[in-house]
């Protein structure tokens, strides 16, 4: 397992999850983990489990100075920031282009997209100054492939590709590791609301067909340490056999 002992992490939409997940798995491997969510509740509790290692920051990450004073305030509980793991994002609305809701639609881009790229750009000129760091994007196969009822959640993850690899372009020269994970369907809340639209083959699934939340975590948590270097400004695929065998999961 990667040691992250003395690193700090900053993960978006924790409160459940593959960010729940990820929030465990980071502190267990020793890291110092601030949690974003607009959940207070559940990150207060999630943090509250963990114990000293974790600060529950409630932000709104389609809001730049909320994500913003959070960094900040991470900075100043732990003494740095050694990895972003922006993984806060929502599904809905699904329904059809022609008939999709604007006001809804436009609500998915600011937290899918303009969350990201606000994590990146409170994230990165800290970690510059520090020499490096980590940044962890969740993209999606709906990055590449339409699917019917979900053109918002497909352009945004499409986004999210794309910054994935200018943050690896711009900032490896300063030392940051920047990748994207797409870690296929999880068994998660999302998968639940995909099963009750009813649309495109993915809510054809069946619970067991999806991967439980520790596995994109733990892949992140793989994703942290050298041997992922390969991969940098690249989209990790879970469902790939060879992913899986490197991230230590197996079925």
């Amino acid at each position: 397992m990667t040691d992250l002992a003395g690193k700090t992490a900053i993960i978006t939409g924790a409160s459940r999850g593959i960010g729940a997940s990820a929030a465990r798995i980071f502190a267990d491997a020793g890291a110092n983990v601030a949690l974003l969510a607009r959940s207070e509740d559940e990150i207060a509790q999630l943090a509250g489990e963990i114990g000293k290692q974790a600060v529950a920051i409630p932000c709104d990450v389609s809001r730049f100075w909320e994500v913003e004073a959070a960094v900040k305030a991470t900075v100043k509980t732990f003494g740095g920031l050694d990895i972003l793991v922006n993984n806060a994002a929502i599904l809905k609305p699904i329904a059809h282009l022609a008939d999709a809701d604007p006001e809804a639609w436009n609500h998915l881009i600011d937290i899918n997209v303009k969350g990201v790229f606000h994590g990146m750009r409170a994230a990165m000129p800290v970690m510059q100054a520090a020499g490096g760091g980590t940044i962890l994007n969740i993209s999606s196969g709906a990055a590449h492939s339409p699917l019917e009822g979900w053109s918002a959640y497909c352009t945004s993850k499409a986004a999210v590709a794309m910054l994935t690899q200018m943050g690896a372009h711009e900032g490896q020269a300063q030392g940051l590791r920047v990748m994207g994970l797409s870690p296929g369907t999880v068994a998660t809340q999302m998968q639940r609301d995909i099963k009750a639209s009813g649309m495109n083959p993915v809510s054809e699934l069946e619970w067991e067909d999806h991967v439980p939340a520790d596995w994109p975590a733990r892949a992140l948590l793989w994703m942290c340490g050298s041997d992922a270097d390969d991969y940098l400004g690249q989209e990790v695929r879970l469902r790939e056999p060879e992913i899986r065998a490197r991230a230590g999961l197996t079925e």
